[in-house]
């Protein structure tokens, strides 16, 4: 049985990786989890500079998922690069570098800095707010998204993937401007701008007001949008948003994805990604499917 799938020309084992921010570097997990095997690990968001992300409290549950405002607190570049890569490279598994920046300046600073360094691929994050284009995030403008894909494919040594941000009007645009921009893949989706109120404290249950919501209460949006991209680009799609069960993995697969990504189930339950791949395993077996590829895409 073939569970490997190539996302521009980098073979994983199984089509399972962990959603940027909800992993680490694989560190918290490594007890729970055989890093080994996942088709690879999705780091968190590291950007050329440490970041302190946003104030206290910055996570909230709500019906069916989360709102998170961390704001990509991360200890930068040159922490991640000696401690976290060598961590990764223990294991057998893909290594992708979830890169976020303030502006295409430090993207391109970011993923310079990583161009030597054994990683495998790096997922750019264009959620981030373009600090000057007055704060709306490079993936919610297509001329952006575009400019921002090419200025770091010019200097990337490793594929591209480029994370859709949903909270836009027609997810198509943007899948088709970072292909034009030259994007090697495409991972979707981020979070959905959410706010959630306390009532007994009378005030915003996250300091920053608004937050990511991710979890099961997604899962139908980035099904769609992952539908809607695979049919409306060439590129190879990682699915992500609100996957829990190998059900779930399965449904973005048959949408059209190559692979899909497990963030928020990490959090309640540390061994969701090993779970998702042998459950996909099964229903192959059960289903007499040879070939993951079989399944990719087969709902037209």
């Amino acid at each position: 049985m073939n569970l490997s799938v190539n996302i521009a020309g980098v073979e994983w084992k199984n089509p399972v990786t962990t959603a940027s921010g909800t992993f680490g570097s694989g560190m918290e997990y490594a007890e729970y989890v055989d890093l080994n095997k996942l088709g690879a690990v999705t780091t968190k968001g590291v950007a050329n500079v440490p970041w302190p992300g946003n104030p206290t409290p910055r996570i909230a549950e709500t019906y069916g998922g989360m709102i998170n405002a961390i704001g990509l607190q991360n200890p930068g570049l040159d922490t991640f690069i000696s401690r976290d890569i060598p961590f990764l490279k223990q294991y057998d598994t893909k290594i992708i570098v979830n890169v976020c920046g303030k502006t295409e300046e430090d993207y391109v600073d970011a993923v310079e800095k990583l161009s030597e360094q054994p990683v495998d691929m790096l997922e750019i994050n264009i959620s981030c707010p373009n600090v000057k284009e007055g704060g709306i995030a490079f993936g919610q403008n297509p001329a952006s998204a575009e400019r921002i894909t090419a200025a770091v494919k010019k200097v990337a040594k490793h594929p591209v993937i480029m994370k859709l941000s949903p909270n836009v009007t027609d997810i198509t645009e943007m899948a088709k401007a970072v292909e034009a921009g030259g994007a090697d893949a495409v991972s979707l989706i981020n979070t959905i701008t959410g706010m959630k109120i306390d009532i007994n404290r009378r005030t915003f249950a996250v300091a920053n007001k608004t937050g990511g919501m991710s979890g099961p209460a997604v899962k139908p949006v980035a099904v769609r949008m992952v539908y809607q991209v695979a049919n409306a680009v060439r590129l190879p799609i990682i699915g992500m948003g609100g996957i829990a069960t190998a059900e779930d993995a399965l449904e973005f697969i048959m949408a059209g994805a190559s692979a899909v990504a497990v963030g928020t189930a990490n959090f309640h339950n540390p061994t969701a990604t090993v779970e998702i791949v042998d459950g996909i395993a099964a229903y192959m077996k059960k289903n007499n499917i040879e070939d993951i590829h079989e399944l990719i895409g087969c709902v037209k």
